[in-house]
C-alpha cells in the first residue's frame, strides 16, 4: 500500500476529512510528505485526494480491530497525526448520555492509543519518528464541559508518560493543545441549534486550521536532537 519512495517521509493524519486534519494533510502533502489521509467521509476523503494526491482511507479510527489491520498494510511510515475528536459540551454531566461517555472516549481516548500502539513498534525498530497528538486547553485548565476536558487531559497525561516511555528510541512525541479553533468542531458539539449558534459567535478570533497546520509542521521540522513537547 506504501508507495513512498525510501527517501520521502510518511505520514499517517486521522480525522483528515475536515478541519486541522485536512489542513495538516495539505501541508505536509507541500512539504514533501507521501500523506495517508484517515476519516470516515469517502466524499470529503475523494476531494482531498483530487487536490493533493494523497492516499485515502475511509476508516472509523473507533474500530479497532480495523484500524491495526490497517496500520500492518500500509508499511513505514515516519509520522502520525493523532487527530480525530469530538466533544459533547451541549449539557451538563448530569444530564448526559451514556453515548456521550462511550464516544467521546472511544474516540478521543482509545483510538488514539490504539493508533499509537499500532505504530510504535516499527518506529523504535528503525530509531526514528514522531507521534502528534492534538490535545486541548480543556485538557490542562478547567471547563465546564467534564467528560470533554477528561478525556483530553487523558491525552495530555499520555503523552508526558509516552514521552518518558521512549526516551532514548529516537522517537518523539508532540501534544498540540489548542484553544478554540475555527472548524466544524461545535456542529457536532453542541446538539441545539440555539445553544450552538451562540457558541459558534463567540466573539473570539479563533485560530485556524491551517495555523495549526503550520504549528504541526513547525514541531515536526525541529533537528532530529529536538522535541517539542507541547504547544499551548
Amino acid at each position: 500500500m506504501n508507495s513512498a519512495s525510501h527517501d520521502t517521509p510518511v505520514a499517517v493524519i486521522t480525522g483528515a476529512s475536515s478541519g486541522i486534519g485536512e489542513a495538516t494533510s495539505r501541508r505536509l502533502v507541500a512539504e514533501g510528505y507521501h500523506v495517508h489521509a484517515i476519516a470516515r467521509r469517502h466524499d470529503r476523503l475523494e476531494a482531498l485526494a483530487a487536490a493533493t494526491g494523497c492516499d485515502t482511507h475511509v476508516l472509523d479510527v473507533t474500530d479497532s480491530e480495523r484500524l491495526l489491520r490497517f496500520a500492518e498494510t500500509v508499511g513505514r511510515v515516519d509520522v502520525l497525526v493523532n487527530n480525530a475528536g469530538l466533544g459533547r459540551m451541549d449539557t451538563s454531566m448530569a444530564h448526559g448520555t451514556l453515548e456521550d461517555i462511550t464516544r467521546t472516549i472511544d474516540t478521543n481516548v482509545t483510538a488514539l492509543m490504539v493508533a499509537t500502539m499500532a505504530f510504535l513498534p516499527d518506529m523504535i525498530n528503525r530509531r526514528t519518528g514522531h507521534i502528534v497528538s492534538i490535545g486541548s486547553m480543556a485538557g490542562i485548565y478547567p471547563l465546564s464541559s467534564a467528560i470533554y476536558g477528561a478525556s483530553k487531559a487523558a491525552v495530555h497525561r499520555f503523552c508526558t508518560n509516552l514521552r518518558i516511555e521512549l526516551g532514548g528510541t529516537g522517537v518523539r512525541v508532540t501534544e498540540i493543545c489548542p484553544g478554540r479553533v475555527a472548524t466544524e468542531f461545535y456542529d457536532v458539539a453542541v446538539t441545539d441549534p440555539v445553544q450552538r449558534a451562540k457558541s459558534k459567535d463567540s466573539g473570539i478570533k479563533e485560530v485556524t486550521a491551517d495555523e495549526l497546520a503550520d504549528t504541526i509542521n513547525y514541531a515536526l521540522s525541529v533537528p532530529a536532537h529536538v522535541n517539542i513537547n507541547r504547544i499551548e
